[in-house]
C-alpha cells in the first residue's frame, strides 16, 4: 500500500467520464465483433488468458457498474479514487477464475457486449455520482468508480491490440486522458515529494520523489513519456529499463530513475 500521506484527488467532469466509458466500451465491442474463432483463440500477455477470455473480461469490468448500482448502497465510503490503483493490484488474482467462466458460458460475445451496454446505459440515466457502490476493492462513489473504469477499458484495449496484430481498436481521448492522469497521480501518492517532474503530454504532469524541492526554471530531474508507454509502465506491461533502451522514455537527473517504483498495478 502507498504511504499514509494523503494527496487530494483531482476532479473529473462527470458527463465526460460517463461518455468516455460508453465510447471506449463501444470501440472495444466493434473491434471484438470482427474477430473470428482463430483470432479469439490467440494467446495474450495476460497469463493463460486467450483473446476470448480478455474480451469477456472487458464486459465484466463494465458490468460491475450496473451490478453494484443494483445492489443495496453501502453505509460508508471505504476507498478514495487515489486508493484504488493499489487496492486493485492486490485483488487481481480473484478475477481470473470468474473471467474464464464468463467467457466459457457466453460463446456469443457480441450478445454479451450488447446486454452489458444496455444495462449500464439504463442505470447511468438516474444514478448520481455521489451514490456509493460496493466495488470489489471497497465501497466508493459512483463518480470515482467510473473513472477507474477508464483505466480498465484503456489498458485492456491496448492488451487486445497487442494480442491481435492489425486490430487497432481506437482510444477515446477522454478515456485515455483520465486513465493517464489517475495512474500519474497514483505515482505521486506512492512516492510523495517534489524533486522529480514526470511529464506525460498532453494529459498529465506530476511532481514526486523525496528530495530538494524544485521552485523555478528547468527541474533537475525530469521524466517524459507518451500516454500509452506510461500506462504500460504503470501496469507492468513494459519494464522501465526496456522503455529507456527503446527511447520510449526520456529521463534526466539523479532522481529520475522510476524503475523501483513501477509498476503501480500488476
Amino acid at each position: 500500500m502507498p504511504p499514509a500521506k494523503k494527496r487530494r484527488a483531482r476532479t473529473y467532469d462527470s458527463a465526460r467520464i460517463r461518455a468516455a466509458v460508453l465510447a471506449q466500451f463501444g470501440y472495444v465491442r466493434e473491434g471484438v465483433r470482427g474477430l473470428g474463432d482463430e483470432e479469439l483463440a490467440r494467446p495474450t500477455d495476460l497469463g493463460e488468458w486467450t483473446v476470448r477470455d480478455l474480451a469477456a473480461h472487458v464486459t465484466m469490468a463494465v458490468e460491475t457498474v450496473s451490478r453494484n448500482i443494483d445492489r443495496p448502497e453501502p453505509g460508508k465510503r471505504e476507498l478514495g479514487l487515489l486508493d484504488w490503483p493499489f487496492a486493485a493490484a492486490a485483488r487481481s488474482g480473484d478475477i481470473a477464475e470468474g473471467t474464464r467462466e464468463l467467457a466459457g458460458s457466453n460463446p456469443d460475445l457480441d450478445a454479451l457486449y450488447a446486454r452489458t451496454e444496455e444495462r449500464i446505459r439504463e442505470r447511468l440515466i438516474t444514478a448520481p455520482d455521489d451514490r456509493l457502490v460496493a466495488a470489489r476493492t471497497g465501497a466508493m462513489t459512483l463518480g470515482d468508480y467510473l473513472v477507474t473504469r477508464t483505466v480498465e477499458l484503456v489498458v485492456h484495449t491496448d492488451d487486445l491490440n497487442r494480442a491481435v496484430p492489425g486490430l487497432d481498436i481506437p482510444w477515446d481521448r477522454q478515456a485515455l486522458a483520465a486513465c493517464t492522469r489517475l495512474l500519474a497521480d497514483a505515482l505521486a501518492v506512492k512516492a510523495p515529494g517534489a524533486s522529480t517532474e514526470v511529464r506525460i503530454p498532453p494529459y498529465a504532469v506530476v511532481q514526486c520523489v523525496e528530495g530538494p524541492r524544485h521552485t523555478r526554471g528547468t527541474p533537475p530531474n525530469v521524466v517524459e513519456t507518451d500516454p500509452l508507454t506510461w500506462i504500460r509502465l504503470a501496469t507492468g506491461r513494459t519494464e522501465w529499463k526496456a522503455a529507456l533502451e527503446d527511447a520510449k522514455v526520456r529521463a534526466s537527473g539523479e532522481r529520475a530513475d522510476l524503475g523501483g517504483l513501477l509498476p503501480l498495478m500488476g
